[in-house]
C-alpha cells in the first residue's frame, strides 16, 4: 500500500482509496493534490466480462461493471473510505480487448491492431460503504500505425512484462507512444482515468476544494 503527499486541496479527513494497482493511474492521482492510498481490487475480470457479454453487454458496460466492482470490493474492507475505482476496455471492428493474459497474446492484439483504429473505454466509479455515488465513462480514439512482426517481437523484448498491465497491450506514458500515428481523446482517459468528472464528482460531494 502507498500513500500519496498530502495536498490542501483534499477535504475529506480520510484518504481517498483507489482501487487500482495501475502505475498510471496512481501516477495522475499524485498530479491532482488528491490525498490517497492504494489497494488493488481482488475480483474475477474475466469471469465478470464473461457475465456481462452473455447478457448483451458490450465495451462501455464490462469497463463500467468493472470499475463499480473493483471499488465495491475495497469498501467493503474500508469502512468510512471514499473509494475510486477504474477500469480500461478496447474495441475494435466488434472486438473488445482487455488486458492480455500473456506476451504471446499481446502479440496477437498488437497484429490485430496494426494500421486499425481502435477505442478506448474508460470508466471510474466512487464508493463509498457500499453505496455507489458517482459512475461515469470516457472515451478515446487511437490509430496504430502498420507494425512488422519484427518490430512487435522487439517492441515486447523490451517492454516485457509490463505489457499485460493495460488494455491493448501498451502503455501510451511509455514505450507504447511508438505503436501509434494518431491519437484523439484526452491524456487522463487514455491512462484509463476519466479525470475531469471524477474530479467535479469529488467537488460535488464536497471532498475536492471548489
Amino acid at each position: 500500500m502507498t500513500a500519496a503527499k498530502i495536498h490542501s486541496f483534499w477535504l475529506d479527513p480520510m484518504p481517498l482509496a483507489l482501487a487500482s494497482k495501475s502505475k498510471g493511474r496512481r501516477l495522475v492521482l499524485e498530479q491532482t493534490g488528491i490525498d490517497f492510498t492504494t489497494h488493488p481490487a481482488e475480483i474475477d475480470e474475466r469471469a465478470i466480462e464473461a457475465e456481462v457479454a452473455r447478457t448483451g453487454g458490450g465495451a462501455d458496460e464490462i469497463a463500467t461493471r468493472l470499475a463499480r466492482d473493483k471499488a465495491l470490493a475495497v469498501s467493503a474492507e474500508l469502512k468510512g473510505r471514499l473509494v475510486l475505482g477504474a477500469d480500461q476496455v478496447a474495441s475494435c471492428e466488434g472486438r473488445r480487448f482487455g488486458k492480455p493474459a500473456d506476451v504471446s497474446r499481446a502479440a496477437e492484439q498488437l497484429r490485430f491492431l496494426a494500421g486499425r483504429e481502435h477505442r478506448l473505454h474508460s470508466a471510474a466509479a466512487l464508493v463509498r460503504d457500499g453505496a455507489v455515488l458517482f459512475e461515469t465513462i470516457g472515451h478515446a480514439d487511437l490509430k496504430m500505425r502498420p507494425l512488422s512482426d519484427a518490430f512487435i517481437g522487439s517492441y515486447l523484448a523490451v517492454v516485457g512484462a509490463d505489457v499485460a498491465a493495460s488494455a491493448g497491450a501498451y502503455q501510451i506514458e511509455g514505450l507504447g507512444i511508438h505503436l501509434f500515428e494518431r491519437i484523439a481523446g484526452d491524456h487522463w482517459t487514455i491512462l484509463g482515468l476519466p479525470l475531469l468528472p471524477i474530479l467535479e464528482a469529488a467537488r460535488a460531494l464536497g471532498v475536492l476544494r471548489a
